[in-house]
């Protein structure tokens, strides 16, 4: 291991530390990361100052809110057409006389923002549409919170090749516990990585039993709340897959020494064996303000960021293994992380428009991997390889969304015949 690239994410290595107050641009601040990021930010404005937020443009009424509050001196929106109703909100939670912050619009807002002067960027956003944010925030030099997965996942290449060592501190729970176990040891001292997953709502069911169940069913998470793509992707355990290639990619540790083991009760989040035989496991109640705290604050702890255990009150752990058989995802993923290339931006985009023909009812559960694995199959080779370009990647994208579309139609119009 002493001969491997820097990891991406080096508990050892403080990032750019700025002394006092860190200036802090949040994306996707309307979401389930953003708002809890927010919620933090509030109670600790001695550490933390919002200088610009952006959302999608749907819920403007809680971004005027969130801008009251903390006072940015921007804010920005992907849909256009919310600036009106955005401008609206904010003149009536600001009040007459006050200056508006900034409003910027439009499908390069939040990465304009990313590229803004902060001291750290905390990457919110759902989808690979955050990977052109996550590339600005690295190419200006900010320290990048990252809990947009698929930006890493789909643009892998493109991330290292603009990350500094020690530069991105990942705010997913499971490789916040990574990071922080990782920082008891050398990186020649860890054997392997070991990645929980809560097995999602269907843990214990087989194939066939996956067959009939529905978005209700799939978004019913039994201990994390979270918004309805990353929820489904629990169930399916794509998630835990995309998680897989992400550990890969920040640690650099080769995929047969990353382990997943299913821990309903989600208190430990992920653990490191070590070469001589100890694991150490990062354990907390349930709450991603842990992660983000440790995403904002690294390598500073915020008091009191999320709630610690009671250890005088009995509890059970724990843990089994992964069913490769009801849940293929993550088989398929170490398949398209190890082709590299575009084969993971081919993954996560078929992913994405599957779930969304799920959540519509237009394609069963189990038709989640089919298609997924039917795309990835007929893209076939890493595309792009090391000189992966951003165009490589939308194209790849572009392609296996409509190639997913055209199976979930077909499927569909079979199922009708």
């Amino acid at each position: 291991m002493s001969d491997s690239p820097a990891p991406l994410a080096d508990p050892h290595i403080a990032f750019d530390p700025a002394e006092g107050r860190r200036d802090v641009v949040v994306l996707g601040s309307t979401g389930s990361i953003g708002t809890q990021a927010i919620d933090l930010v509030l109670r600790n404005p001695d550490r933390f100052r919002i200088t610009a937020l952006s959302a999608a443009g749907g819920r403007v009424a809680l971004l005027a809110e969130q801008a009251r509050r903390l006072r940015p001196a921007a804010v920005a929106v992907a849909r256009e057409d919310a600036v009106p109703a955005l401008r609206e909100a904010l003149r009536a939670e600001y009040g007459t006389g006050e200056p508006l912050p900034e409003i910027l619009a439009g499908p390069d807002a939040a990465t304009e923002l990313a590229a803004s002067a902060c001291h750290t960027v905390l990457n919110g956003i759902t989808g690979s549409i955050g990977l052109a944010p996550t590339l600005a925030a690295l190419e200006a030099g900010r320290t990048l919170a990252l809990a947009n997965k698929e930006s890493l996942i789909v643009g892998g290449p493109l991330v290292k090749a603009l990350a500094k060592s020690g530069q991105i501190i990942p705010v997913d729970s499971e490789h916040a516990a990574l990071f922080q176990a990782v920082a008891a040891g050398t990186r020649a001292d860890v054997r392997k990585l070991v990645v929980t997953a809560s097995g999602g709502p269907f843990r214990g069911r087989t194939r066939a039993e996956l067959a009939g169940v529905t978005p209700k069913d799939a978004l019913a998470h039994p201990t994390w709340a979270m918004g309805p793509v990353i929820t489904v992707n629990s169930a399916t355990l794509v998630n835990k897959g995309l998680e897989v290639i992400e550990a890969h990619l920040l640690y650099d540790i080769p995929f047969e020494r990353i382990e997943v083991v299913v821990h309903p009760q989600s208190y430990v989040h992920s653990m490191v064996e070590f070469t001589d035989g100890s694991t150490l496991a990062q354990a907390t109640p349930p709450d991603m303000r842990g992660p983000i705290a440790i995403g904002l604050g690294w390598p500073a702890r915020v008091p009191d960021a999320a709630p610690a255990f009671d250890w005088t009150a009995a509890s059970t752990w724990e843990f089994f293994p992964l069913d490769t058989e009801a849940f293929p995802s993550v088989g398929l993923a170490r398949h398209v992380g190890a082709l590299g290339g575009t084969a993971p931006a081919v993954f996560n985009a078929a992913n994405e428009e599957c779930v969304d023909a799920f959540l519509a009812g237009r394609l069963p559960f189990n038709g989640i991997m089919d298609t997924v694995t039917a795309v990835v199959g007929e893209h076939g080779g890493a595309g792009g390889g090391t000189n992966l370009t951003l165009p490589d990647v939308l194209e790849a994208e572009t392609w296996a969304r409509a190639r997913a579309t055209e199976l979930v139609r077909k499927a569909t119009a079979e199922a009708r015949a």
